[in-house]
């Protein structure tokens, strides 16, 4: 069945529902129709909507109108039928289905034998694609005749659960337009800034004008899980769908945005944090924040200081970076101030007040910090106001700085929202000593507590350092800068602990995953995979690379130290159990002896309130925390480092790889310690270091033996437990080098890896002109802060050429983007050869080969201009379809495979990553990798 929430009861004759009224002043009203036609199995007698078999994220490749090719000039053929291996007979074709009075818009196919199909193919046989079609109808003001100027109507539109939508024109003319799709909020988070929509072409002013509105609709079973949690065989695609016309009667260019507030708690009257975050919307046109001012009454207690001049585009929301300072504490249960803004033709000014609530706590003695928690915040990425939780300890240090907990949460569950934060907070036990840290992850999915997310939890432990030593009432409460600490967390979040501390062994002092995955291929299997029966097994091999720094199970040898206790549920029906167990028999694999205790909890299902709560978990935690804190963990005589991405791994026991012979392979450091020298083996490794203090005291003095070759250290080195020896391998030798100058690997591997950003993004566009591509860039702003709350800033061409001449282009990951002409600065880059990418004749080339062809995309990792730890993504599409089809590429969501560059044709909207035309990953400085590369 099919029907839709967030409509109102209101209707508009048989075949149409308003979703969203008139607004004030009797403008613009949109209504949508009540009426869909989705995919039906054939006969058509037999009722059943029928769905095709993708895998997860595999939406990214496809087209989202897939089966349907729109590149066609005539309407859609309601009477076609395609190919689907789920339906009974192997076709399918359109029906019709009405919305229902409840509000919910539920696809699922009851006649599809689901049982039969998940015998042989498990989860994978319910991951399906549909396609949902309906029209809106957008009804001009009165009087718009005589308003020739009126502009057209902008839509809001809101579609949680699924995946892409798009806006068409419906006459015959129109329609053979390249279709502008625009990312679902497929999580349903909370936060999300409106997704303004520009319609395809301009309404009727004397009459209604009807559109078509198309709906990717993708079932995974990590959005909507296992239907037999409801006891039914049959998947059930729950979509929201709203929309609405921006604005109002008179519009205001800019308004307040106040989901995206961030603020922080107040301790004995002394803000828990120095970060401030106002929300600004632009209806119409460009503006600056140009400065903030405190009202009256405060102004002597409490300085507030905007950090960055923040430029807002059309349609974008920012959240305005403000920097607060205290003189003395304060009793107000409020913050009041005014945020100044001024267009970028300097012709207007506009003020937008803000009051901001203050919770006023005493010293962490009280009730409430227990339950609530206290919400702190600082600058992520030097200028991203974040906020998150900590649970403080019961009492004060006792002579030395006890390690904190790090507690990750599962996917989907908002920290600031009291119904989630109660509960996480509830379930992990305060601790005598030690602070709990539960940070956000940028959003309630993030990125999965990998890339930004991982990042941000890391973050967080420093932050609550800064926040702790700035006040001296709190010396004896603080903890140590870049403390070690514990981590503890569930389902996503185990999956998160169990990656995490892979990753940074050496500062992790125990971790207790629960309920966690091992990887996002294992959770669901690609076995309905479309692009597997058309992609070449070794260009598939190059794409899935870029899924190997998440492959948990491939880093577990850097755990085989890390006291390890694993828990699940034994009858968990949303991450079965053997996904733990799995990973203790990986861990104990690379060591019998590895530290690393299995709790299953017979009859348990996901969570259960004593998974954290037991005197096994008690024990453990007090056991690790009470330890030395700043010793490392005991080391074994033997052990293994696996890295993939050197930027994204710390150290194991002093040994660090910080560059691969050829990135995107595994590389592996495997150290035996003995009496008479200490004996290293290499993989893929083309650079290395090592703390000399982090060897045991009775191999010191004794010969280190790299892959054969013998090192000989000066005996005063010895004596430096904090020397760094850096060894770097040239024609097959092991070269020594100083700590400062040993070769460091760039941040390559995977487009995804533009996702963690020193600073907020630049995305830079040939002009301001409204445009396909000052709409993509709307498009790359909007999902960075649905997903990630990432802030990026959108420039033109000219602005980014006068920062990058006077030295003001700064820090912070770049996407320029371009569609048929290079634009001026793309040029200007590419023209200095760092990567094979090159310029011919206005367009883009590789090796030799234009990349102009109809419907090409191609994005590449290029060197940031200024900053060696940053990165640029080119997005180039050679015409408008090449663009749409680059940008459902940008790594939004983990499991998206693309590596450092991709070119992809228009037979990916049919064939998924069989449309692919070439891929690979980057050798060492920037340069071609042909043992990675495919074209």
């Amino acid at each position: 069945m099919l029907n839709a929430i967030g409509a109102t009861a209101d209707t508009l004759g048989d075949a149409s529902q308003v979703l969203m009224g008139s607004n004030p002043g009797g403008e613009w009203q949109v209504s949508v129709s009540v009426e869909w036609d989705l995919v039906l199995t054939l006969p058509v007698h037999l009722q059943v909507l029928g769905p095709f078999p993708i895998h997860a994220r595999e939406q990214h490749l496809l087209s989202p109108s897939f089966p349907l090719n729109l590149s066609h000039s005539e309407p859609i053929d309601l009477r076609a039928t395609y190919p689907s291996s789920y339906a009974d007979g192997g076709s399918v074709g359109w029906t019709k289905a009405r919305l229902q009075g409840d509000g919910t818009l539920e696809v699922s196919f009851p006649d599809i034998r689901w049982e039969s199909l998940r015998t042989t193919e498990g989860w994978a046989a319910l991951q399906h694609h549909n396609l949902l079609r309906t029209t809106l109808t957008v009804y001009p003001p009165s009087g718009a005749a005589q308003r020739q100027h009126l502009p057209p109507p902008r839509l809001i539109v809101t579609l949680l659960q699924g995946s892409y939508f798009t806006v068409r024109p419906l006459t015959d003319t129109d329609i053979g337009g390249v279709p502008e799709w625009h990312m679902g909020n497929i999580y349903a988070m909370g936060a999300a800034p409106p997704d303004a929509v520009e319609l395809p072409t301009p309404p009727s002013l004397t009459a209604p004008t009807t559109y078509e509105l198309l709906v990717s609709g993708d079932y995974e079973i990590r959005l909507f899980g296992d239907p037999r949690h409801g006891g039914s065989e049959v998947p059930k695609l729950s979509i929201t769908l709203t929309v609405g016309i921006e604005g109002g009667s008179p519009l205001l260019p800019v308004i307040r945005a106040s989901s995206h507030d961030i603020a922080c708690d107040f301790v004995d009257g002394w803000a828990f944090g120095d970060a401030i975050g106002v929300g600004v919307r632009s209806l119409q046109g460009w503006w600056t924040v140009t400065s903030v001012s405190l009202s009256r009454g405060l102004t002597e207690d409490i300085e507030l200081v905007l950090l960055k001049e923040t430029r807002i585009a059309p349609a974008q929301t920012r959240i305005v970076p403000i920097k607060l300072r205290q003189s003395k504490s304060i009793s107000s249960d409020r913050l009041d101030f005014t945020v100044m803004l001024q267009s970028d033709d300097s012709k207007s000014r506009e003020e937008i007040r803000v009051s901001i609530p203050i919770s006023q706590h005493v010293r962490w003695t009280s009730k409430d910090v227990t339950t609530t928690g206290l919400k702190a915040s600082y600058f992520f990425g030097t200028s991203m106001p974040t906020a998150f939780l900590v649970k403080p300890p019961t009492e004060p240090n006792n002579g030395s700085l006890v390690p904190p907990i790090l507690a990750l949460h599962g996917a989907g569950l908002d920290i600031f929202d009291p119904q989630w934060s109660n509960f996480w907070l509830k379930a992990v036990p305060r601790q005598r000593h030690s602070w709990i840290i539960l940070p956000s992850g940028r959003t309630s999915w993030g990125f999965d507590w990998h890339g930004p997310s991982a990042r941000e939890a890391l973050a967080t432990v420093d932050a609550l350092h800064n926040i702790l030593s700035g006040q001296p009432e709190w010396e004896e409460w603080r903890i140590a800068p870049e403390t070690k600490f514990l981590l503890m967390g569930h389902s996503n979040g185990g999956q998160g602990a169990w990656y995490l501390a892979a990753r940074r062994p050496d500062r992790v002092i125990a971790v207790v995953p629960a309920a966690g995955y091992i990887k996002s291929q294992s959770y669901v299997s690609w076995a309905q995979s479309r692009s597997a029966h058309y992609v070449d097994p070794g260009l598939r091999a190059i794409l899935d690379s870029s899924l190997t720094p998440d492959d948990n199970d491939l880093f577990l040898s850097n755990l085989v130290d890390t006291p390890v206790l694993a828990i699940h549920g034994g009858d968990d029906d949303n991450v079965p159990v053997w996904h733990t167990r799995e990973a203790v028999s990986v861990l104990k694999t690379w060591n019998t002896q590895a530290n690393v205790t299995f709790r299953e909890d017979p009859g348990q299902g996901h969570w259960y309130d004593d998974i954290f709560l037991n005197d096994q978990v008690k024990s453990f935690v007090t056991q690790a925390l009470e330890g030395n804190e700043t010793a490392l963990p005991s080391a074994s005589r033997s052990f293994t480092l696996t890295v993939t991405s050197p930027a994204d791994v710390g150290s194991l026991h002093g040994w660090c790889i910080r560059k691969l012979r050829i990135p995107g392979r595994l590389a592996r450091l495997s150290v035996e310690i003995g009496t008479d020298a200490v004996r290293v083996r290499t993989t893929n490794v083309n650079a290395l270091s090592l703390r000399i203090g982090s060897l045991p005291e009775d191999v010191r003095h004794v010969a280190i033996i790299v892959d054969g070759q013998t090192l000989e250290l000066d005996e005063a080195t010895w004596d430096l437990p904090d020397f760094i020896l850096g060894l770097a391998q040239e024609s097959g030798l092991w070269i020594p080098y100083a700590s400062s100058d040993i070769p460091v690997a760039p941040p390559t591997g995977r487009i995804a890896n533009l996702l963690t950003t020193s600073a907020p993004m630049v995305i830079v566009i040939p002009d301001r002109t409204p445009s396909r591509l000052l709409s993509a860039a709307l498009r790359i702003v909007h999902a960075l802060d649905l997903y990630h709350k990432l802030d990026a800033e959108i420039v033109d061409d000219e602005e980014v050429m006068r920062r990058l001449k006077e030295g003001l282009l700064g820090l912070g990951n770049m996407v320029i983007l371009s569609s048929g002409k290079l634009s001026a600065f793309a040029t200007t880059i590419l023209d200095k050869r760092q990567t094979p990418f090159g310029v011919r004749g206005g367009s883009l080339e590789l090796r030799g080969r234009l990349l102009n062809e109809p419907s090409m995309a191609t994005l590449f990792l290029h060197p940031h201009p200024v900053d060696a730890n940053s990165l640029v993504l080119f997005i180039y599409g050679a015409d408008l379809s090449g663009l749409e089809r680059g940008l459902r590429l940008f790594p939004i969501r983990t499991g998206v495979t693309v590596p450092d560059w991709i070119v992809i044709g228009s037979l990916a909207d049919e064939r998924g990553s069989g449309g692919v035309e070439g891929a690979g990953v980057w050798g060492n400085d920037w340069s071609w990798n042909e043992a990675m590369s495919a074209f």
